[in-house]
């Protein structure tokens, strides 16, 4: 077999952490060759430049630099400079990841030139159409060749959807991959707490990572956010790396000062020193389907400040429970309830294998 050629698009974080396993799996096969097109989406360069090293990736072929504006025009932008790479490159097939604006630009821009598509966390649904995660992530299943799901409950909404089975590959959670390859790393490389306030090297702690429009562009919800959280850290201390996205919003109102009289708030964090914080917690609090799934690897209870999960079978499991920030008493009790809990012993995510899974169907059917 001649080696195939792959073009993955990249552009936030959590599509780096996937990515790096799937990489990796593809540069270990002779079989296939992979350009990496980096979109930009996220530009900080905590939550982009750091994390190719870390994760043992090389630097991006191409770097289109989009970012900081609205999602048509970025989306827009995407689909231009995309498919100009496309022409360039002549992929076999484009490998894309997860929900952003790059996703779909990818996507699209593959399937308007009858490249075929594979969408790694294909099936995921919030069933909230003002998401616009949901949007995205809908239409790339839609355009599609392969949709490589992580569950089985999102087997299930690509079949209720109409999608030929034929299409559909439950390989497991490359997220799962990566926290089997790079979690004892994070343990012994990251020094993130030894930065801390001594107080709280040896204390209990909640986590919390807050980025999602539907939160951070609504004062109330921010709000009641923001008072549960002061209110828990009166027993129990509060470390909140802050999102580009939620810094900017706590400078326009003019509230950092006052919320760091409360909470430890850091910038944001590389990966390693990520997990690692993550281990350690007593309490994840996220609006991140990413972090959700990072705290279930580590067995540490979550509560998702949103109105809805994606990832149903760890609240099903125990795991995780949904805290819509509606209201500061209501968010309070369930992150009083969750401190100190335990879920089921459930395995929902494969084993690990799911990159060389991926793979190894990309190479069957190229061939």
């Amino acid at each position: 077999m001649t080696s195939r050629k792959i073009l993955t698009i990249i552009g936030a974080r959590p599509q780096f952490i996937k990515a790096s396993a799937v990489s990796a799996a593809i540069a270990a096969c002779p079989q296939l060759t992979e350009i990496v097109v980096h979109t930009g989406q996220h530009f900080d360069a905590n939550m982009s430049d750091v994390f190719f090293p870390e994760l043992g990736m090389d630097k991006p072929a191409y770097h289109l630099a989009i970012h900081g504006c609205g999602h048509g025009e970025m989306t827009g932008r995407m689909l231009i400079d995309i498919e100009k790479v496309m022409l360039t490159e002549k992929p076999d097939a484009v490998l894309v990841y997860g929900d952003t604006n790059s996703t779909l630009a990818g996507a699209l821009a593959a399937a308007k030139l009858h490249i075929p598509v594979a969408h790694v966390e294909a099936g995921l649904r919030s069933f909230n159409m003002v998401m616009p995660e949901e949007i995205n992530r809908i239409l790339t299943d839609r355009v599609a060749e392969w949709l490589f799901t992580p569950t089985s409950a999102a087997d299930q909404h690509l079949l209720r959807e109409g999608v030929a089975e034929n299409r559909i590959h439950q390989v497991g959670d490359v997220m799962f991959d990566v926290a089997l390859r790079h979690g004892a790393r994070a343990s012994a490389q990251s020094d993130q707490v030894r930065k801390l306030d001594p107080a709280l090297q040896s204390q209990a702690y909640c986590l919390i990572t807050i980025h999602r429009a539907e939160n951070t562009d609504n004062p109330a919800r921010m709000g009641v956010i923001v008072d549960a959280l002061a209110a828990f850290a009166e027993q129990t201390p509060v470390i909140w790396p802050l999102h580009p996205r939620t810094r900017a919003v706590f400078a326009k109102q003019g509230t950092l000062e006052a919320l760091a009289r409360s909470v430890t708030l850091l910038n944001p964090l590389g990966y390693l020193d990520m997990v690692y914080l993550e281990k350690q917690a007593s309490l994840i609090a996220t609006d991140s389907g990413g972090v959700q799934k990072e705290a279930f690897f580590y067995r540490v209870p979550c509560v998702t400040l949103r109105d809805e999960t994606e990832w149903t079978e760890l609240v099903e499991g125990g795991w995780n429970r949904v805290a819509p920030p509606t209201g500061a008493a209501t968010v309070l009790a369930a992150l009083r309830a969750s401190l100190g809990t335990c879920g089921d012993d459930i395995m929902p995510y494969g084993r690990g294998d799911a990159a060389e899974r991926i793979v190894q169907q990309l190479v069957t059917d190229l061939d």
